[in-house]
């Protein structure tokens, strides 16, 4: 079978090309005079690029028909050695051109390890000359030998240095901790701006991934079942061999068949951003919630991909999306996940409870309570710190803190109240996530005043505001009041502007405008008063201690059968007595 960019050839020549596979080379022979005058005629024929590939013993495995400056090597990334050299050499034509090594053959040779890679210079119709690569001293660097004339290639040299190289290769992975490498990704995007793919790289480099590219596509739609297009696909092939990349990470969430046809045409793990974050929080989570909480979003995302038989779902190696406590339930039947996702459900809601009684206990001691949200990164457990003295873990990368943590403080004002920090967001979070988390979500929705806290010194973190807004929407909480906080001041370049109302611009490492806001939560947290009218009988002591419990002000009138009363207090303590609870 003739692989590769068949379209548009004539069967009749496709059959004759098969006879391609009929001849081998001999003992210590690189590449036969037979085989060296059929890629010629070939490639003058359909003015295309042809690669064949050999095994260790001169057997043609594959031949593969590409576009005139260039052929995909899918082949022979699937045949990527682990613990040496993969058996497989390479030898394919440049029409019209030069035999000089291009980079990307210099890329696919070190990326899938192959005996060697060398390309056939072919002009007026005749094979010119040859050069080979081989892997060298390191994994990293090639040795090239010629150009040479096709007549003068020195054959059983050749044939000697995939020996040498085969030992060599053999002596680096034995001496190396591959399993301690990071990943080396290439980041892909459909109509993603700028500062979505920057976020993505933060999000890879914090996955431990070491981001080697960026590739996007401006256009609106991704294609159905492959995400990008035919012609990125193959930019991809080649970025892929260029810079030698294990890992794809696509910056939206990818579906069961669209995973799979990618992987099956780039030869190489595709992850969506989805598994990314999912991996983040694998590797943070501390506390037991925390692990179940993840374990059960990884389980709900991959539930519905089991269907598909991907890579990705037969892979139980390491890696990014591999970690975590559900790592293991990726092979597990539906019917197991089911009822593992339950269980996990269970015991959520039994912490869930613990939380609410906890809360019960604060609001019956009349405590009021602060929650810090905000987009990841910006600086929330600092912020923690540097108001309560929590001396909290805090690092600057993305989701360092994972489990809600609250402290007491004390306002300007002589009033002790509750701060609690909570789990950062980030754009696009997985759906999955938002509801495992929503137990811990909570205590935001819970809380007297939501402290919105942003980068100060990120030029998108009016963006970033929103997507906090959003998720604060979803769980239902909208219209609890809300002070903008700007942390990390002190690393804008000039004085920060005028905020906003109810917008404050502070600074965790520094104290920088932390009195003010002190002040502003101070004043936000004061009871909002209403003035009610009412009659009491004589017989309703318990509602009058109640009155005289809660009114800042109250004024009594004594008659004859009843009291009648006009009392100032707290909105939601008016609004309890009148209702007679």
């Amino acid at each position: 079978m003739i692989n590769g960019n068949t379209k548009g050839i004539k069967q009749y020549i496709l059959e004759e090309m098969e006879q391609i596979y009929e001849y081998s080379c001999g003992y210590n022979e690189f590449i036969s005079p037979m085989l060296i005058n059929l890629l010629a005629r070939y490639t003058s024929l359909l003015e295309r690029e042809i690669s064949i590939y050999l095994s260790r013993g001169g057997k043609v495995l594959d031949v593969s028909i590409g576009d005139n400056d260039h052929v995909s090597l899918p082949y022979v990334r699937k045949r990527r050695g682990i613990h040496g050299l993969s058996g497989v050499r390479c030898i394919h034509t440049h029409p019209g051109g030069s035999s000089q090594l291009s980079q990307v053959d210099i890329g696919t040779l070190l990326s899938s390890r192959l005996d060697s890679m060398a390309a056939l210079a072919v002009r007026d119709g005749e094979a010119k000359s040859l050069q080979a690569g081989f892997i060298g001293e390191t994994l990293t660097e090639p040795v090239l030998y010629g150009p040479y004339h096709v007549a003068r290639i020195p054959q059983a040299a050749f044939m000697a240095e995939i020996e040498r190289a085969t030992a060599r290769v053999a002596d680096l992975v034995r001496l190396q901790e591959t399993g301690n490498q990071k990943e080396r990704a290439i980041l892909v995007g459909v109509g993603a701006q700028d500062s979505e793919m920057q976020e993505l790289a933060m999000l890879a480099d914090t996955a431990g991934a070491e981001v080697i590219g960026k590739m996007t596509q401006g256009k609106p739609n991704r294609d159905a079942g492959v995400y990008v297009g035919k012609g990125k696909i193959k930019e991809l092939q080649l970025a892929i061999s260029a810079v030698d990349a294990d890992l794809i990470i696509v910056n939206d969430e990818l579906s069961a068949i669209e995973q799979r046809n990618l992987e099956e045409q780039l030869g190489v793990k595709v992850i969506d951003r989805t598994v990314l974050i999912l991996d983040i929080f694998a590797r943070h989570a501390k506390t037991r919630e925390g692990k179940l909480q993840v374990e059960l979003a990884q389980l709900k995302y991959n539930l519905p991909r089991l269907m598909g038989e991907g890579l990705s779902l037969s892979r139980l190696g390491a890696g990014i999306g591999t970690r975590g406590p559900g790592e293991t339930k990726l092979e597990s039947d539906r019917r197991r996940i089911r009822r593992r996702i339950f269980e996990l459900e269970r015991e959520i809601d039994k912490l869930s409870e613990q939380r609410t009684l906890r809360r019960a206990q604060r609001e019956k001691n009349q405590m009021k309570e602060i929650a810090l949200v905000g987009y990841t990164n910006a600086g929330k457990t600092s912020l923690l710190n540097a108001i309560s003295g929590a001396g909290q873990y805090a690092e600057n990368k993305l989701f360092a803190t994972l489990d809600p943590v609250t402290r007491k403080f004390t306002l300007p004002s002589g009033k002790e109240v509750l701060l609690t920090d909570t789990v950062g967001f980030v754009d696009k979070l997985p759906h999955d996530l938002v509801s495992a988390f929503r137990s811990t979500l909570e205590e935001a929705t819970r809380a007297d005043l939501l402290l919105n806290v942003t980068d100060a010194s990120n030029p998108d973190n009016l963006h970033q505001m929103q997507v906090v807004r959003q998720v604060i929407s979803d769980l239902g909480a909208q219209d609890k009041p809300m002070l903008a906080v700007f942390n990390k001041a002190d690393l804008l370049e000039s004085a920060p502007q005028i905020a906003a109302p109810n917008s404050y611009y502070v600074s965790a490492h520094t104290g920088q405008g932390l009195e003010q806001l002190l002040e502003a939560i101070d004043k936000a947290l004061m009871p909002r008063l209403m003035r009610i009218s009412l009659k009491l009988g004589y017989h309703e002591g318990a509602r009058l201690a109640q009155l005289q419990a809660n009114a800042e002000d109250i004024r009594i009138e004594y008659l004859d059968d009843r009291m009648e009363i006009t009392a100032l207090l707290p909105e939601a303590a008016a609004k309890r007595i009148l209702s007679g609870k």
